[in-house]
């Protein structure tokens, strides 16, 4: 995977570091019909941060996702990229800048193999990605070998097994080259071992510079692995800041387990 232009950095505290934010949102909003999925929603993402969403099912999480990976366009408010506003631009544009994303619906692409499935995203990525196809095929191999997947590069990619497909994501999507990437539930349906395994790979992510945001329900995971955490219920904020001290706070506490149990 290449660093290139993304120096490591010492992984900042929240919002204390100063430096301008690399990903913001303000007043993020998007209705479908009747329907409020996300509303007034703003926060901004530091320098090799990263940046853990939760939030209970049908909070907004997957939907703020899209809008600030363009796959959704807001209905109010804005999305900016290292100092540009970017909310009006289409999603491979978003990309060729440097905001890369795995889905939580994973769709490798069918009938290749796994190094051309990871290929592609270095075809496509930040700039105007690699020049031929050796040289994304090269990027690729690098990305396989970053994710642990270097053994299946000849498999197709949709006889991967559910882990190893979590794994393809990540892979597709380090493949662009991304500034920041944002991660949907990459460590679902993982058992243990395999959760500690994912973490030590998106750790190892942002230790080449890269900013990140996680969305996860596995809050042990969430917790060990976030700088900060913001919470989503109904799709408003509700909580914004370090773990320990969302993770305890009442209004988080009852949007997971309900007023009565909270």
């Amino acid at each position: 995977m290449s660093t290139q232009d993304s120096p490591t950095r010492t992984p900042p505290t929240g919002h204390a570091s100063g430096a301008r934010p690399i990903l913001e949102a303000r007043g993020l909003t998007r209705r479908f019909a009747g329907l409020v999925a996300v509303h007034d929603v703003s926060f901004a993402l530091a320098p090799g941060e990263i940046l853990g969403f939760i939030g209970p099912n049908g909070a907004g999480k997957t939907t703020l996702i899209s809008l600030l990976s363009g796959t959704l366009e807001p209905t109010e408010g804005e999305v900016w990229f290292d100092g540009r506003r970017i909310d009006r631009m289409a999603a491979f544009r978003r990309a060729r800048l440097g905001i890369g994303r795995t889905f939580q619906i994973m769709q490798p692409f069918p009938g290749l193999p796994v190094l051309d499935n990871v290929a592609v995203g270095a075809l496509f990525g930040r700039g105007q990605g690699q020049a031929n196809l050796a040289l994304a095929r090269e990027s690729a191999r690098e990305c396989l070998r970053f994710v642990g997947l270097d053994k299946h590069v000849d498999h197709r990619a949709e006889d991967l097994g559910g882990p190893d497909r979590k794994r393809l994501e990540l892979a597709k999507a380090l493949a662009m080259q991304p500034r920041v990437l944002l991660c949907d539930e990459v460590m679902a349906g993982l058992n243990l071992v395999e959760i500690d395994e994912v973490i030590a790979i998106i750790r190892k992510v942002r230790d080449t510079g890269i900013s990140i945001i996680v969305i996860e329900h596995v809050i042990k995971a969430i917790r060990t692995l976030s700088d900060r955490i913001m919470v989503l219920h109904h799709g408003e904020k509700i909580a914004d800041g370090a773990p320990d001290s969302v993770l305890t706070d009442s209004r988080v506490v009852e949007a997971y387990l309900g007023k009565k149990r909270a």
